[in-house]
């Protein structure tokens, strides 16, 4: 038998963004021959045990971080959080070095956690954020971060790196002593052709409390709007469930085919305004409203240079209202960048 070297992938569980955007590289990784093990913890590992049944799965240490109720705050939680971080941290090295010896692991893919690496074997880092924006301590917050990187053999980053990006000033910057690769945008869904069936999609995501305050503003909006709505609310359960509320039709989540599908089939789509969601829209040429996490300044950063740019529609989740659904006409759009990515060269390194 045919010895196939096994890679962990390992995604942070923070929102459903960093596992959905890990789907692509886990069936490039299939598609090649390598043994993806999926290692994560909550609702990102359910995602992915629910989208690769056939593949073997482990917990990670859980980071627990959770958003303050108001944006403002957003600092001090992270503050707050930060001993509870280092400790999962180091409990994921620990996990790390016993599952390279009982898995017989070949090589490392991680997105975003912090902690899974090994000096013995290769090492992959993937983000978007090679500055991490956080008001007035933006240069302490991408020190730190560059910091964690240079313990990897590669960081990759999915964008172009060129003009015509998407992750603008996060993903592109001079770091020497850092092997960046850009590997392109990344996406789980293809744009079909097909008729419309929801005059509006909602796609929600991300840490507690926000999801939450969130869907419970526009749930209420809503029921102003004129138009079939389609709600996905982003709880991973173990089971699909869905609910009607007059013209709102609610799942609690969706795979990503019945997603795809659910995508082409929307005329608009109301979402966070993470990366891997702009990715995604992207790639399906969607018209969109942004409302991005409150404090969370990277969203704030990517749905403002958007609306800059006269591509997507914004505002503050504390002023929405129905109304504001009305100028997503007024901007062209997300459209997808030519690309496409060598993985037979990216995953040479294993």
């Amino acid at each position: 038998m045919e010895y196939k070297k096994r890679i962990l992938v390992a995604p942070l569980n923070w929102g459903l963004g960093h596992a959905t955007r890990c789907i692509p590289i886990i069936n490039a990784l299939k598609t090649r021959g390598f043994e993806p093990l999926l290692a994560s913890d909550g609702t990102a590992l359910e995602l992915l045990q629910k989208e690769f049944p056939d593949l073997d799965t482990v917990t990670l240490p859980s980071y627990g971080i959770t958003y303050a109720k108001k944006g403002q705050f957003f600092k001090f939680k992270m503050l707050q959080n930060s001993p509870k971080l280092v400790k999962a941290i180091k409990a994921e090295r620990k996990a790390v070095k016993s599952l390279i010896a009982t898995h017989h692991i070949d090589g490392i893919i991680s997105d975003n956690r912090l902690g899974v690496y090994s000096k013995h074997i290769p090492s992959v880092f993937i983000t978007h954020q090679l500055q991490v924006l956080s008001g007035n301590t933006t240069w302490l917050s991408t020190k730190m971060h560059q910091k964690i990187i240079k313990r990897f053999d590669e960081c990759w980053v999915p964008d172009n790196l060129g003009e015509d990006n998407l992750s603008g000033k996060l993903g592109h910057t001079d770091i020497p002593e850092i092997p960046i690769k850009y590997i392109g945008p990344l996406s789980r869904f293809s744009k079909k052709t097909t008729d419309l069936k929801y005059d509006l999609l909602v796609l929600l995501s991300g840490p507690e409390p926000q999801r939450t305050l969130l869907e419970q503003r526009l749930l209420k909006e809503l029921q102003l709007f004129d138009g079939r709505v389609l709600f996905v609310r982003g709880v991973v359960e173990e089971k699909i469930a869905v609910k009607k509320n007059h013209h709102i039709d609610i799942y609690n989540f969706m795979t990503s085919a019945a997603l795809e599908e659910a995508l082409n089939e929307s005329r608009y789509v109301l979402s966070r305004s993470g990366y891997t969601t702009v990715m995604d829209l992207a790639k399906l040429n969607k018209n969109a409203f942004f409302i991005p996490t409150p404090g969370q300044f990277e969203q704030e950063y990517l749905a403002e240079r958007f609306t800059k740019l006269g591509l997507v529609a914004s505002c503050k989740q504390s002023e929405f209202t129905i109304e504001h659904l009305k100028t997503i006409d007024d901007f062209k759009g997300l459209s997808a960048m030519e690309y496409a990515t060598n993985y037979k060269k990216l995953f040479s390194l294993f």
